[in-house]
């Protein structure tokens, strides 16, 4: 028997009471609630271990009570989702903003309990992994000079209460950094709330950073004197950047319905990709108003993407190891030499994050205690497409023919945007005979023919 406790959040009564007993025949502690006031207040009195969320619902619907627990709650609770007829693509949206899992009306109890089990023990690993990680924040792996600047900047940036903009590309650490300099400053212990900048939506941005009348209290007021860190900044709404303007402007907010404005007491941290410093087109508005942007600039801290420190990828394979070893229990295994080596010079597109989920799928297929370098060919056997830049590029995938062609086509093809298509410009540029230089770009199907005459310099 196991003694989980099931919140279930339903608007038709028989549904709520079926799933109730099935479930406590199980052995389950159930609670039901029949629409999201009712959900709110069963979830923080009872703290369940797994949310089963219904989508239709009067009033605030199971998508919008999602979007907000996941905004607003890190108790790492799992939802999953029940779906009826014709709603399935809306489950599938619900997984993207967090949700596990879903099940389809009318219920199948087999299936039900496949996936109330599934989720209940997907649930108990995560928090496995988040005591593990709360126990000793570690700070950012690493020998390489990049890892130890960065480090120096959080420590120095840690004290103070000035916001702070982690720039860095996706999956480069930039929440973990933002939670290492959390706990290495005063602000350590109390509050680190996690808002996914997408979540704050037009409709309902201000209830969730100020709190609505009866509802829950927001995100400000539930960061208190801790840290309130908003990621992917790029995707804040409009009317959410022009509240967070104003709270940074003024030093605090007016409650919705309120008389008596609060002082913002948080320190604000966010992440941005680097497009965000880059000047928009001409004529198009930029993603992060300048004002905004300005503001949340008080200290800037790049993160590198991995390929900038290559050199620390073993050391970053084995911590990885130990945290999946330790914090879920998966089986040991290493990292054979050539295997070091071979991922040391691989280009990491989806960088840390990439190297992490990695790690966690070789380590939960199992096998020899050595990893070796035929078991790495084969992961990264299409791991970046085409597409990719060619920095991203993993040429060493390659044959020499092969890489030699695709690196200078991919080469001449930046140059030749750099001189703005003057093919004349492009033979100074990169010391090339223009005769023979016609003849290269021939031979890798770079077209320049459509270049106007009068373009050449």
């Amino acid at each position: 028997m196991t003694s989980a406790r099931i919140l279930v959040v339903d608007d038709e009564a028989d549904i709520r009471g079926l799933v109730k007993d099935i479930l406590s025949e199980e052995g389950y502690e159930v609670e039901v609630a029949g629409d999201a006031a009712q959900a709110r207040t069963s979830r923080d009195r009872h703290q369940p271990d797994l949310v089963l969320l219904d989508i239709w619902m009067p009033g605030t619907d199971g998508i919008t009570l999602l979007r907000e627990w996941q905004a607003s709650v890190a108790d790492g609770c799992p939802v999953v989702m029940m779906s009826g007829h014709g709603t399935v693509e809306t489950a599938v949206e619900a997984t993207r903003l967090g949700a596990v899992d879903f099940v389809e009306k009318p219920l199948s109890i087999a299936k039900l309990l496949r996936t109330v089990e599934r989720a209940l023990d997907g649930g108990r690993k995560r928090q496995a992994a988040t005591r593990q990680l709360s126990v000793a924040v570690s700070a950012p792996v690493g020998k390489s000079r990049a890892m130890q600047q960065l480090r120096a900047d959080l420590a120095r940036a840690a004290g103070g209460d000035a916001p702070v903009l982690l720039v860095g590309e996706h999956g480069t650490g930039r929440e973990a950094f933002a939670r290492f300099l959390h706990e290495q400053g005063p602000r350590a212990g109390r509050p680190f709330m996690h808002v996914v900048a997408s979540a704050l939506r037009e409709a309902d941005a201000e209830s969730m950073l100020f709190g609505a009348p009866g509802g829950a209290p927001g995100l400000l007021e539930q960061a208190g004197d801790g840290t309130l860190f908003i990621s992917e900044l790029g995707d804040l709404p409009p009317a959410a950047q022009r509240l967070l303007l104003g709270v940074l402007e003024s030093g605090g907010w007016m409650p919705i319905g309120g008389t008596q404005p609060r002082p913002m007491r948080a320190r604000l941290v966010a992440a941005a990709q680097p497009a965000v410093e880059q000047p928009p087109a001409a004529g198009a508005t930029p993603t992060v108003r300048r004002d905004l942007l300005a503001r949340l600039s008080a200290t800037v801290l790049r993160v590198p993407p991995l390929r900038d420190y290559a050199e620390d990828v073993p050391d970053l394979l084995r911590h990885s190891v130990d945290r999946f070893v330790d914090g879920e229990r998966l089986p040991f295994r290493r990292f054979g030499v050539p295997a070091q080596n071979r991922l040391r010079n691989y280009p990491w597109p989806g960088n840390v994050q990439e190297l992490r989920a990695m790690v966690r799928r070789l380590l939960e297929r199992g096998g020899a205690e050595e990893i070796s370098l035929e078991e790495i060919e084969r992961e990264l056997a299409a791991a970046v497409p085409p597409s990719e830049t060619l920095v991203k590029q993993d040429l060493l995938s390659l044959g020499l023919r092969e890489a030699r062609e695709h690196f200078e086509r991919a080469y001449l093809q930046q140059q030749l945007l750099l001189c703005q298509g003057k093919v004349g410009q492009l033979a100074k540029r990169v010391g090339m005979e223009r005769t023979h230089l016609y003849r290269k770009l021939r031979s890798l199907g770079i077209d320049f023919r459509a270049i106007p005459d009068d373009a050449e310099g």
